[in-house]
């Protein structure tokens, strides 16, 4: 039976994780584990003081019980604990989301939904990182409004697509993002990360340093004005489901001989 193992970055009690857990059943059987405490933002983070603790959890989805695993780490840790010493045996297929927030732009490397999808490429196994366009309002907030049933459609699809069909080696990591106003009769693109910032930094506002603060951020605008093949342009601007792959492999993808002769010179 084809083994899924599913995560986030929103914690285990995440709707989201709900909504995909729900519809990626319907592939195989899905082994659930994610972070004890909201862990948005947390990249591929590995901090020496998370905890590991496991513990196992029974939830109700649905009228069905679920036994999940709360695990004391960022989402990149979850996905470690999960390989080395929860599931059985290697996935065939892990999947990260569904997200509160796109993931889009130079931003994905902060993403902790992002970060476990890479995290588990790293060990060889086919990723998907999903991520629905909400409100920055509900970005954190875990909110019973945000409706994930056309996220959860794409998850499943593309899930059993990465299941079905072997990928191009450099493709470690299917990022999905998903409009807020998308049905499953919505198209989807290929496109490639946008190199224009999405959300920017904005600085915390206190009489002075001694005052705790946190750099928050706002979105930009303008979008239209990004290249079309980008993540930016097809979610924002086309209003299409955009599908980007990634690659663990950061290397510019340049002539790296031309490259060292022109830092040679002189």
């Amino acid at each position: 039976m084809v083994q899924i193992l599913l995560t986030n970055d929103d914690g285990i009690v995440s709707p989201g994780l709900w909504a995909a857990a729900q519809a990626l059943s319907a592939l195989g059987f899905v082994h659930v584990a994610a972070p004890r405490e909201q862990s948005s933002g947390a990249g591929r983070s590995m901090p020496t003081t998370s905890d590991g603790l496991i513990h196992i959890r029974e939830v109700q989805v649905n009228g069905q019980t679920w036994k999940v695993h709360a695990v004391g780490g960022t989402p990149a840790q979850t996905v470690q604990h999960a390989l080395l010493e929860i599931l059985p045996e290697r996935p065939d297929l892990v999947v990260a989301g569904i997200n509160y927030g796109e993931n889009v732009s130079t931003a994905v490397t902060i993403s902790g939904t992002v970060g476990a999808a890479l995290e588990a490429a790293a060990f060889g196994v086919p990723a998907l990182a999903v991520s629905l366009e909400t409100e920055q309002q509900h970005h954190y907030s875990l909110s019973s409004e945000v409706d994930f049933s056309t996220a959860a459609y794409f998850t499943a699809y593309f899930g059993r697509m990465a299941l079905e069909r072997r990928f191009p080696p450099d493709v470690d990591v299917l990022k999905i993002e998903v409009p807020c106003d998308a049905t499953p009769q919505t198209p989807w693109t290929v496109t490639r990360l946008s190199r224009r910032r999405y959300f920017e930094p904005t600085p915390p506002q206190r009489p002075n340093w001694e005052v705790p603060g946190r750099v928050s951020y706002r979105p930009t605008d303008h979008h239209e004005q990004d290249q079309p093949d980008t993540d930016v342009y097809a979610l924002q601007v086309r209003r299409v489901v955009a599908v980007t792959p990634l690659s663990l492999d950061m290397t510019s993808r340049i002539d790296l001989a031309e490259f060292e002769r022109m830092l040679r010179q002189g």
